[in-house]
Parts: structure tokens; C-alpha cells; sequence
């Protein structure tokens, strides 16, 4: 027997409303990803998979769930290439220093990726470089004025540890030798082990991530000369910028920001985005990253990719006065 349904104006006016009303919800719950998201990052275990978890733990309303993998080796490369080849539907982000799209198609031969191959979609951290002293340095030099009077004067001791050849850190040492008119020594390290050394006297200074070395300075078994900020840190406020010690062409931060393939849909970029910028008003994430010595700096999607630019461009002036020569 078939039944019959009545529909009165009242019901469709009832359904007008709901349909209204739902059209006003939020809507990134209903598009949250099914599939767990993968986090990518190319370092072992410490600052840089330390930031990704902060932050990612926190996109709920993005993804179902969220893993933050971490594939070490070749600088992050090997985390880049794996993100590049990886499905773009936004289940697959690169968290990463912006080195990697900015820096290392200058100092690097070859590249199996370009720029090109992602969506930059928005920076979300920063910390300044600092240049540290230690006992191979005389008590008597307090100042980065100090300490150049003293490279000159003991040239073959004037040496200084970085994280690896090609970096920032490397480069920005070369500059302050240049800019100084002074012999200064490049010493390369794995990661933070320079320091290491730095203690022992085996080399001169260091310069490094401001989180590597802040505890000794604090207890005062190294010296802070300076740091590379635009401004003082908020965790060393007593410490000069290079700025402030007659050398602004030194200044630089490393930010960190997260990245898609480029072939991922505008909709999906867009609700990662929000994820993000909610998440940076988060006061965990705020606390858990001063614990890192890592300061939240927001860039906007468009504003990323300005910056990405500019500092392409600025870099590329870098490499070419120091003379680098591209890497295999």
C-alpha cells in the first residue's frame, strides 16, 4: 500500500530555516580530514619536530589526527623530496626552515625539487642567530667590538663553529669577516656540537640557534656578543643586536613555516591556513615554544610568499659577495 506525504508550507519553511542555520555553522568540522595527516620534517628529534608537534597537535578541526614524522639527513632534503612526490590533498605538510626555498637553490649544484614544486601557506615561528664566546677568548673581551679588536690581533685563532657548511650561520660569519676586515675562520659542526668545543677552548666563538647555547650563557659559561635579530631577544633583553654593534648587513632570523605540494586545491589550503592562525592564539603553544626559546611570527599566506621573495633576493646579493662556491 503506498503512503502518501504531505508537505505543508509550515514544514517547508521549517526546512528553509535548518538549512539556513546549518549554512551558518562552522564548517571546518564537516571538512576535516578523514585520513590522518602527516607532519613531515627533515631533522631529528629536537627544535624543529618540537615546534611541528606544538603546533600541529592543535588542528583539530583540520585533520581527524596528526602525526609528525620525522625524516632526517641531507640537510631536509630527504623530508622535502618525500613531500614533493607525496599526494596533494593536503594529508601531507612540510614543516621546515625556510633555507630550503630560499637559500639552498643558491648553494646548492643540483636540487631534485624547485621553489615552484609548493605552496608556502604560512611561517609560524622565528629565533635569532647568536654569536657566543668562550674561554679561547680573553675575560677582558665583553663586546663584539672587543672581540674583532682580538680576531686582529690573534688572527690564526680567529675561528668560529656553525652548524654545517651553507647554512645562514656559516654565510653570516663570513659576512662579519668581510664587513670586520678579519681573518675568521669557518669551523663546520653537525647540529649544536660546536658548542661542545666552544667549551672545551678548541675554537673561538660559535654561531648557532639562540636556544643552543642560551642555558650557558645564562649560567655564564659562555659570553653572548650579540644576537641577529631586528631587535633584542625577549630571552636575552641584555644582549646587543649585530645591528647595535655596527653591523646591520648581519642581521637575520630563521623562521620556520609549513608547505604543500603545489598541485594541493585552494579550499584545502585555505582551511589549513585558518588551522594555523587559530592555533598560534593558542596560550600551550605559546608557553611550550618560550620553553624552546622560540618566538610566534605569524606571516599570512600572501605575506609568506612576499617574503619568501624578498628574502630570496637579498640572500642571492649574500651568496654572491661572500664568493661561495655551490655545493654537490
Amino acid at each position: 500500500m503506498r503512503t502518501s506525504v504531505v508537505v505543508t508550507r509550515r514544514d517547508l519553511l521549517m526546512a528553509s530555516a535548518a538549512g539556513a542555520a546549518a549554512a551558518l555553522l562552522p564548517q571546518s568540522k564537516a571538512q576535516t580530514l578523514a585520513k590522518t595527516v602527516q607532519v613531515v620534517t627533515g631533522f631529528a628529534p629536537g627544535l624543529t619536530d618540537g615546534v611541528a608537534r606544538l603546533i600541529s597537535g592543535q588542528f583539530k578541526d583540520y585533520a581527524a589526527s596528526v602525526v609528525v614524522e620525522t625524516r632526517p639527513g641531507a640537510s631536509g632534503r630527504i623530508a622535502v623530496e618525500a613531500v614533493k612526490a607525496a599526494d596533494a590533498d593536503g594529508s601531507v605538510i612540510l614543516f621546515a626552515p625556510l633555507g630550503f626555498v630560499i637559500l639552498f637553490p643558491l648553494i646548492y649544484k643540483t636540487l631534485r625539487y624547485t621553489p615552484g614544486d609548493f605552496i608556502p601557506v604560512s611561517a609560524v615561528a622565528s629565533f635569532p642567530a647568536l654569536l657566543t664566546v668562550g674561554p679561547k677568548v680573553p675575560n677582558h673581551a665583553r663586546t663584539l667590538a672587543d672581540f674583532v679588536e682580538w680576531c686582529r690581533t690573534n688572527p690564526k685563532a680567529a675561528t668560529y663553529g656553525t652548524p654545517g657548511i651553507g647554512t645562514t650561520l656559516h654565510l653570516i660569519g663570513a659576512m662579519l669577516g668581510r664587513a670586520a676586515n678579519i681573518e675568521f675562520l669557518h669551523v663546520p659542526y653537525q647540529g649544536s656540537s660546536a658548542i661542545q668545543d666552544l667549551l672545551k677552548g678548541e675554537i673561538a666563538s660559535a654561531i648557532m640557534p639562540i636556544g643552543s647555547s642560551l642555558g650557558l650563557v645564562r649560567s655564564g659559561e659562555l659570553r653572548a656578543l650579540a644576537t641577529t635579530g631586528p631587535r633584542r631577544s625577549l630571552f636575552l633583553p641584555d644582549v646587543p643586536t649585530v645591528a647595535e654593534c655596527g653591523y646591520p648587513s648581519l642581521e637575520d632570523l630563521t623562521r620556520y613555516g609549513f608547505f604543500v605540494p603545489a598541485r594541493t586545491p585552494a579550499n584545502v589550503v585555505e582551511r589549513l591556513n585558518d588551522a594555523i592562525q587559530q592555533t598560534l592564539h593558542n596560550d600551550e603553544v605559546r608557553l611550550g615554544m618560550e620553553k624552546l626559546a622560540v618566538e610566534i611570527d605569524a606571516v599570512s599566506m600572501g605575506d609568506f610568499s612576499r617574503l619568501i621573495g624578498s628574502e630570496s633576493r637579498r640572500w642571492r646579493t649574500i651568496v654572491e659577495a661572500t664568493g661561495f662556491t655551490p655545493i654537490d
